[in-house]
């Protein structure tokens, strides 16, 4: 998240228009508009290497889910909050808007210095409401550490660090991919 740019509060509606007009990427929370900033090669990479692995699980299953990267926003709280995750995951055929998804399964936010805390203290609570999200990753792009949070079977989130020994197992309704950290980190140099 970047620096505010709108210092009086907008409506959902002037923001969505504003945000197809603009050129610049922005989230809105609660009637504010923030800028986004540019990411560097490991977040690229990182982010990149998350999709990859989606991506590639959805063969031979064509229209079961979709995988998006930072240009797709995701809108909750009934319109309260759009955010940007670096990797989202959606497998609800009803989701389809062109500008925003509303029901991901599976969100991925590649952390920096500036969005650490925004990833895990903001952005986290407002998508662990998401009732179709059941998996959240945070991959570091200053080291190789990823944590994870996932819904377990009563419904409750859990949460761990994904180990070197471990693998991520993503299930969706009929979709399923696996992530291990040397997936996510693949060609990053530290």
């Amino acid at each position: 998240m970047g620096a505010l740019v709108q210092k009086h509060h907008i409506t959902e509606q002037d923001y969505l228009l504003w945000e197809a007009e603009s050129g610049r990427k922005h989230e809105y929370i609660d009637g504010d508009c923030y800028a986004m900033a540019g990411a560097g090669e490991k977040h690229n990479l990182i982010t990149g290497n998350i999709f990859l692995q989606l991506r590639l699980a959805m063969r031979d299953k064509p229209g079961s889910c979709r995988v998006f990267t930072s240009d797709m926003k995701c809108r909750l709280d009934q319109g309260r909050f759009y955010y940007y995750p670096d990797v989202m995951l959606v497998c609800n055929k009803t989701d389809k808007s062109e500008f925003y998804k509303e029901h991901p399964c599976f969100i991925a936010e590649v952390q920096s210095k500036s969005t650490a805390r925004i990833d895990r203290h903001e952005k986290w609570p407002v998508y662990a409401q998401i009732p179709s999200l059941h998996y959240y990753l945070l991959a570091d792009s200053r080291q190789k550490a990823a944590q994870y949070f996932w819904r377990d079977e009563t419904g409750a989130w859990q949460h761990s660090q994904l180990t070197e020994e471990q693998t991520l197992n993503i299930t969706c309704g009929d979709y399923h991919a696996a992530l291990r950290l040397a997936d996510i980190y693949e060609d990053v140099v530290f």
